[in-house]
């Protein structure tokens, strides 16, 4: 097998997913567009440098429906040699896209690959796809189908964590994510979005609140619990999947929960020869790669399970990873692989995750793999773990390790 390398990581800001965010103005072709460009200009790439662009996003209807990622290399300065893919793995699209493109540079498929993905979730509406996981009654009700929120206020009930553990996650997120910006700990990473002509639109993410503290979030109510408690009555679904809860706990909140942002993400994976070719010096190796499917109802514990295949499957152990990516679709998810695994919180999301900067859907897996080498790179570690909860009970997870 063939070692395939991490040569580039970068991303757009997160602008806030919604009508008046910075990059509201700009589709899903064209910011990917942007986001191909930088990859293209940073790396001196020319011709038919990768074999293909394999691209993440979720909700795949109206701008971002077809073939999303051959739209965006038309879009883009890459040539039209290069094809397009685009994946759907719900919220570990981007991861996918990655590891996708790592396991076919290891198998000989060709010497390069773009891969990341990108989400604008102010402009596709998450859900507005109608999946069947949750419209087709024989499917949800055969897979006891609640929304996320409730799922993640079922692993709060099931694992013992508190409102107050939640939203004091959430307020290290956005103290850690400040610091980060404070520190310039993006700056290799982030680039600017432009308009068409040539102005900046955005050059850092726009949804964080760092004033954020137990006492305003402890104002908010729960999201979810209306739903849950009224019709259509999510709690009693749930309650029956699992009759050992006497009732749900609600404590998740738009503070302790991700953001809705637009944003994207892009990783340059190839092999030695390619590297040598364009002058380029890998950053990381990517040494495993792993999925797995859980439970649907709880649906976002998959963390936990794929964490500890991957370890299996590479005759590692978790004292093995120097740092870890968690993405924070919601704070029970990271609490949870937290205490599964007993790691230092200092070691989780170092410099915030998406609570505080947003969840771009799927750009996200992409982003914290970036993320992840920065942090490897600035404490001069050694190996990294990224991984995601995923939508209707999947996990994904990767590992690099700094070369």
């Amino acid at each position: 097998m063939t070692d395939a390398y991490i040569y580039d990581a970068l991303r757009t800001p997160r602008g806030k997913g919604r009508k008046d965010g910075s990059l509201h103005e700009l589709t899903s072709v064209r910011l990917s567009a942007q986001t191909l460009n930088a990859v293209k200009e940073r790396n001196n790439l020319e011709g038919h440098a990768v074999e293909d662009v394999i691209w993440g996003n979720v909700t795949q209807v109206m701008e971002q429906g077809g073939c999303l990622a051959r739209s965006a290399v038309l879009a883009s300065d890459l040539d039209q040699s290069i094809p397009g893919l685009a994946i759907n793995r719900f919220c570990a699209s981007g991861m996918e896209a990655v590891n996708l493109a790592a396991n076919q540079v290891k198998g000989g498929a060709g010497e390069a690959y773009i891969a990341g993905g990108v989400e604008m979730m102010g402009r596709v509406p998450m859900g507005s796809d109608g999946a069947a996981i949750a419209v087709d009654p024989s499917l949800a009700m055969d897979t006891y189908f609640v929304p996320q929120g409730i799922s993640a206020d079922i692993i709060a009930t099931e694992y013992g964590f508190s409102r107050d553990q939640a939203d004091a996650l959430a307020v290290e997120s956005q103290r850690r994510a400040a610091a980060a910006w404070e520190d310039n700990r993006f700056d290799k990473s982030v680039i600017t979005v432009k308009d068409q002509n040539g102005l900046t639109i955005l050059d850092r993410d726009e949804y964080m609140r760092p004033g954020t503290d137990m006492q305003s979030l402890g104002a908010l109510n729960p999201s979810f619990q209306m739903m849950g408690e009224q019709m259509p009555g999510f709690d009693k679904i749930a309650l029956m999947k699992y009759p050992h809860l006497e009732k749900i706990h609600h404590v998740h909140h738009a503070g302790n929960s991700s953001g809705i942002v637009d944003g994207a993400a892009a990783v340059l994976i190839g092999n030695k020869e390619f590297g040598e070719k364009y002058g380029l010096k890998p950053r990381a190796r990517i040494k495993a790669t792993s999925k797995i499917g859980t439970d649907p109802t709880i649906m976002l514990t998959g963390p936990v399970p794929v964490t500890e295949k991957i370890m299996a499957d590479n005759g590692m152990n978790i004292s093995d990873i120097d740092l870890f990516e968690v993405n924070e679709a919601f704070a029970s998810v990271v609490l949870r692989f937290q205490q599964a695994f007993d790691v230092d919180p200092g070691l989780v999301n170092v410099n915030g995750g998406s609570i505080a900067m947003g969840h771009p859907l799927g750009a996200t897996g992409a982003i914290i793999i970036g993320t992840l080498l920065d942090e490897l790179e600035r404490q001069d570690k050694e190996l990294g773990l990224a991984t995601l909860c995923i939508a209707s009970g999947m996990g994904a997870a990767t590992i690099i390790e700094r070369v």
